[in-house]
């Protein structure tokens, strides 16, 4: 009998898999302990979880009045404190306010220079001998028309600390010495230093949390897993949802369909601030921007609360947007994309990208982990094919770097894909996962697009924002000239209608433990897991080889994991 001589990547996972001991795992069905299933052994049979009926959760947003939002300090404080990367492990950019924003008629701007923005920090508690300065600035939100309500901030202010130590625990205070308004002492740990062997301990991936009774269900669950980084889908706030006097809405389309431009209750924005703090004080978070996000104003003027309350390293990845940008964390390149913004092959977005995928040193950051608001695959009804124009641009691109993982947000509900590129399973694709899941008063996703009278008019899955039509009938496969499958496309492994969040914990530079975590299930307990393998030796950057499987035949596939 002939011998198989183990290939590198087998025999790595092999002894992988033998000290973290996934062949006994938590993975929980029951009393029973199941193996946690790798991309290796997939593409897995699709699965679709049913919908719990028992469990809707609470979509309502938290009413001003809740404690939890109130302005908790006095004069120019610091309040809203926030933590965000920068391109290395050697900086970090901190955020805050000072200062009240006003809201109606007759608004007057706080003068930015009022105040300084200086944070104080150290190794120790007691001596934060280092000091950083910042800038600062105020931001309009402007409606020309009679009787809708104009909105200024109060002073936001970004500092960037630099020089800091890899994987260390700093403490700081934030606000202006001089009058004297500091904060408490707070603390937040570095990112490890960039190299195949060094990750953040645990990146927790979620989005449209806005601020519901469910947003707390899921924040409340983020914290008990204990994240070092927060990537954050798009969709923030959800002000978007609300006329300017404050009277909301769960669809603003439906309730408000008279408004000369779509309205905006601004002061939602500083009460998710306020509600977040506890959390992005310690926790840096890395935003893409989402459609609730774009907020049009007087000019024409979009994303201005997104782009001026967060701070984020446009100038350090050369983007120079606050719409797209790239960072490092460990053996970990992220590269977070605009898609309200020119994603076109002209467009310098696009230019950008090119750059930047060019530029990745994989035997420093082995990794490439894309995230953007609207996903390119989903089997979901709602926003159905809605983002086909920037995967039709952007997505060969992607490919040819061997971007490994993808994470959107958008549907309100969770699925996770097999390795796909061009709607054909590829064992070469990125695996892409939405968790578009966080809270949000716009409910919960449940129709698919394959069950019997869900698929939509092709005419009405344009972007409003973007505009472009590119989702024609698919040519090959099972779907050949239909819009839509007539049940669970092969390339989704496995969808649910829950709230949630995600967590990625990267091992090593080949391989990456995922789990997803309902809101209505205990904080340790998994809704879906899986290992998360790459394989250099036979999808090289640039110059792919492996097996494709022919689209149009049927495929006998092993079943996807999860708790189904």
């Amino acid at each position: 009998m002939a011998s198989h001589a183990a290939s590198p990547i087998e025999f790595h996972l092999l002894v992988f898999l033998v000290i973290v001991g996934v062949v006994v795992s938590s993975h929980d069905d029951g009393d029973e302990k199941l193996p946690i299933p790798t991309t290796l052994q997939g593409p897995f049979k699709p699965v679709t979880v049913p919908l719990d009926k028992s469990f809707r959760g609470h979509a309502v947003d938290l009413p001003d009045t809740d404690p939890r939002l109130q302005r908790m300090v006095e004069g120019f404080e610091p309040e809203q404190i926030s933590l965000s990367l920068s391109t290395s492990h050697d900086s970090v950019w901190i955020s805050w306010i000072t200062g009240e924003f006003q809201i109606g008629d007759n608004i007057k701007p706080l003068d930015p220079g009022r105040v300084a923005s200086v944070v104080r920090y150290g190794r120790s508690k007691s001596a934060l001998t280092d000091e950083s300065t910042g800038h600062s600035l105020v931001y309009n939100q402007l409606y020309p028309f009679e009787g809708l309500q104009n909105y200024t901030s109060g002073i936001i202010h970004h500092v960037r600390l630099q020089g800091l130590y890899p994987d260390t625990k700093y403490y700081y205070q934030c606000g202006d010495p001089s009058i004297p308004a500091m904060s408490d002492v707070l603390h937040f740990k570095t990112m490890p230093v960039s190299g195949p062997e060094n990750y953040p301990r645990r990146i927790a991936v979620v989005g449209d949390l806005g601020l519901t009774y469910n947003t707390t269900s899921t924040v409340k669950h983020l914290i008990m897993n204990k994240p070092n980084l927060i990537i954050y889908g798009g969709d923030v706030s959800y002000a978007n949802m609300y006329l300017t006097n404050g009277t909301g809405a769960d669809c603003y389309s439906c309730s408000f369909k008279d408004t000369p431009i779509h309205e905006s209750y601004q002061p939602r924005w500083d009460y998710w601030g306020r509600f977040m703090q506890p959390l992005l004080s310690k926790v840096p978070i890395m935003p893409v921007e989402g459609n609730h996000d774009i907020e049009q104003q007087v000019k024409n003027r979009t994303f201005v609360a997104y782009s001026s309350r967060f701070a984020f390293p446009s100038e350090e990845s050369k983007s120079f947007s606050p719409l797209y940008y790239s960072f490092n964390a460990g053996g970990i390149h992220f590269i977070m994309l605009g898609g309200y913004v020119a994603y076109d092959k002209s467009s310098a977005q696009y230019g950008w990208l090119k750059r930047d995928l060019a530029s990745v040193d994989r035997r420093v950051t082995p990794w490439i982990i894309a995230t953007w608001h609207a996903p390119w695959y989903s089997t979901y009804k709602a926003h159905y094919r809605e983002a086909e124009c920037m995967r039709v641009s952007m997505e060969q691109l992607l490919y040819k770097y061997g971007v490994d993982l993808v994470f959107n947000g958008h549907i309100h509900a969770y699925e996770r894909f097999n390795r796909v590129y061009n709607y054909t399973l590829d064992p070469c694709g990125p695996v892409y996962i939405t968790v578009g899941d966080g809270g949000n008063r716009e409910k919960m996703g449940i129709p698919h697009a394959d069950e019997p009278g869900n698929c939509p008019d092709p005419a009405d899955t344009v972007d409003d924002f973007m505009g472009g039509f590119c989702a024609f009938n698919f040519t090959s496969g099972p779907a050949a000239g239909k819009f839509c499958w007539d049940r669970q496309p092969d390339y989704s492994a496995y969808r649910e209608s829950s709230f949630g969040h995600g967590i990625l914990k990267v091992k090593n530079e080949t391989h990456a433990l995922w789990s997803w975590y309902r809101n209505q299930d205990m904080y340790d307990k998994t809704g879906d897991q899986i290992y998360i393998i790459r394989q250099p030796d036979k999808c090289p950057p640039g110059g792919k080889t492996g097996w494709r499987s022919p689209n149009g035949d049927e495929l006998h596939l092993p079943h996807a994991m999860g708790n189904a």
